[in-house]
Protein backbone atom coordinates (compact mmCIF):
# COMPACT_ATOMS: atom_id res chain seq x y z
CA UNK A 1 0.00 0.00 0.00
CA UNK A 2 2.64 2.09 0.50
CA UNK A 3 4.77 2.07 -2.84
CA UNK A 4 0.87 3.17 -4.27
CA UNK A 5 0.62 5.86 -2.22
CA UNK A 6 3.98 7.17 -3.45
CA UNK A 7 3.45 6.26 -6.95
CA UNK A 8 0.10 8.57 -6.65
CA UNK A 9 2.14 11.08 -4.96
CA UNK A 10 4.75 10.87 -7.57
CA UNK A 11 2.52 11.26 -10.20
CA UNK A 12 0.89 14.04 -9.04
CA UNK A 13 4.28 15.91 -8.27
CA UNK A 14 4.70 14.94 -12.27
CA UNK A 15 1.20 16.37 -12.83
CA UNK A 16 2.61 19.92 -11.47
CA UNK A 17 5.93 19.84 -12.64
CA UNK A 18 4.64 18.96 -16.62
CA UNK A 19 2.19 21.83 -16.04
CA UNK A 20 4.64 24.36 -15.41
CA UNK A 21 6.74 23.18 -18.11
CA UNK A 22 3.75 24.10 -20.55
CA UNK A 23 2.97 26.99 -18.74
CA UNK A 24 6.52 27.82 -19.63
CA UNK A 25 6.61 26.81 -23.12
CA UNK A 26 7.11 30.89 -24.12
CA UNK A 27 9.44 32.30 -21.44
CA UNK A 28 12.75 32.46 -22.74
CA UNK A 29 15.58 30.98 -21.13
CA UNK A 30 13.19 28.88 -19.49
CA UNK A 31 14.69 25.04 -18.99
CA UNK A 32 12.15 22.07 -18.49
CA UNK A 33 11.41 19.44 -15.16
CA UNK A 34 11.34 16.17 -15.24
CA UNK A 35 9.75 13.89 -12.47
CA UNK A 36 12.22 10.97 -11.42
CA UNK A 37 10.17 7.83 -9.78
CA UNK A 38 9.79 4.50 -11.35
CA UNK A 39 13.42 4.39 -11.76
CA UNK A 40 14.01 4.66 -8.01
CA UNK A 41 11.27 2.35 -7.18
CA UNK A 42 12.79 -0.52 -10.23
CA UNK A 43 16.00 -0.34 -8.66
CA UNK A 44 14.98 -0.20 -4.56
CA UNK A 45 12.35 -3.17 -5.39
CA UNK A 46 15.90 -5.15 -7.63
CA UNK A 47 17.48 -5.20 -4.71
CA UNK A 48 15.48 -5.18 -2.03
CA UNK A 49 16.64 -8.18 0.53
CA UNK A 50 14.46 -9.60 3.41
CA UNK A 51 14.39 -6.51 6.44
CA UNK A 52 16.40 -6.58 9.12
CA UNK A 53 14.23 -7.54 12.37
CA UNK A 54 15.32 -5.82 15.81
CA UNK A 55 14.51 -8.54 17.87
CA UNK A 56 15.82 -7.21 21.16
CA UNK A 57 16.00 -3.78 22.41
CA UNK A 58 19.94 -3.80 23.06
CA UNK A 59 20.34 -4.58 19.35
CA UNK A 60 21.59 -1.91 17.02
CA UNK A 61 19.33 -0.08 14.94
CA UNK A 62 19.32 -0.76 11.37
CA UNK A 63 18.63 2.25 9.12
CA UNK A 64 16.18 0.45 6.08
CA UNK A 65 17.15 1.73 2.86
CA UNK A 66 13.96 -0.41 0.61
CA UNK A 67 11.06 1.07 -1.31
CA UNK A 68 9.99 2.87 1.39
CA UNK A 69 12.69 5.20 1.06
CA UNK A 70 12.09 5.80 -2.18
CA UNK A 71 11.09 9.38 -3.11
CA UNK A 72 10.28 11.41 -6.48
CA UNK A 73 12.89 13.87 -7.16
CA UNK A 74 12.52 16.91 -9.57
CA UNK A 75 15.58 17.12 -12.16
CA UNK A 76 15.92 20.52 -14.39
CA UNK A 77 17.34 19.59 -17.97
CA UNK A 78 19.46 22.29 -18.53
CA UNK A 79 22.01 20.32 -21.52
CA UNK A 80 19.56 20.92 -24.51
CA UNK A 81 17.88 24.24 -25.88
CA UNK A 82 15.21 23.48 -29.06
CA UNK A 83 14.89 27.37 -29.75
CA UNK A 84 17.37 30.39 -30.19
CA UNK A 85 15.89 31.44 -26.66
CA UNK A 86 17.47 29.16 -25.15
CA UNK A 87 13.83 27.75 -23.80
CA UNK A 88 14.10 23.84 -23.92
CA UNK A 89 10.02 22.84 -23.47
CA UNK A 90 8.93 20.64 -26.76
CA UNK A 91 4.79 21.21 -25.94
CA UNK A 92 4.21 17.91 -28.05
CA UNK A 93 6.09 16.14 -25.81
CA UNK A 94 5.24 17.67 -22.68
CA UNK A 95 1.29 16.92 -23.64
CA UNK A 96 2.42 13.54 -24.68
CA UNK A 97 3.94 12.97 -21.01
CA UNK A 98 1.04 14.79 -19.33
CA UNK A 99 -1.96 11.92 -20.83
CA UNK A 100 0.49 9.11 -20.31
CA UNK A 101 0.65 10.32 -16.13
CA UNK A 102 -3.39 10.40 -16.53
CA UNK A 103 -3.22 7.41 -17.17
CA UNK A 104 -1.19 6.20 -14.91
CA UNK A 105 -2.37 8.33 -12.53
CA UNK A 106 -5.75 6.60 -12.71
CA UNK A 107 -4.49 3.68 -12.86
CA UNK A 108 -2.92 3.61 -10.00
CA UNK A 109 -5.93 5.46 -8.29
CA UNK A 110 -8.03 2.19 -9.47
CA UNK A 111 -5.19 -0.45 -7.86
CA UNK A 112 -5.98 1.63 -4.32
CA UNK A 113 -9.26 1.60 -4.60
CA UNK A 114 -9.47 -1.87 -5.67
CA UNK A 115 -7.42 -2.61 -2.26
CA UNK A 116 -9.76 -0.89 -0.36
CA UNK A 117 -12.55 -2.85 -1.68
CA UNK A 118 -10.95 -5.90 -1.37
CA UNK A 119 -10.11 -5.04 2.64
CA UNK A 120 -14.39 -3.69 2.74
CA UNK A 121 -15.13 -7.29 1.27
CA UNK A 122 -12.82 -9.32 4.04
CA UNK A 123 -14.53 -7.01 7.33
CA UNK A 124 -17.90 -7.81 5.94
CA UNK A 125 -17.34 -11.39 5.66
CA UNK A 126 -17.35 -11.72 1.74
CA UNK A 127 -20.57 -10.25 1.33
Amino acid sequence: MSVLEKALSAASLRHKVISNNIANVNTPKFKKSEVSFENQLELAMSSEKAPIARTHERHLPVKSTGINDVEPTINTITTTSFRNDDNNVDIDSEMAGLAKNSIYYNAVADRINKYFSNLKSVINGGK
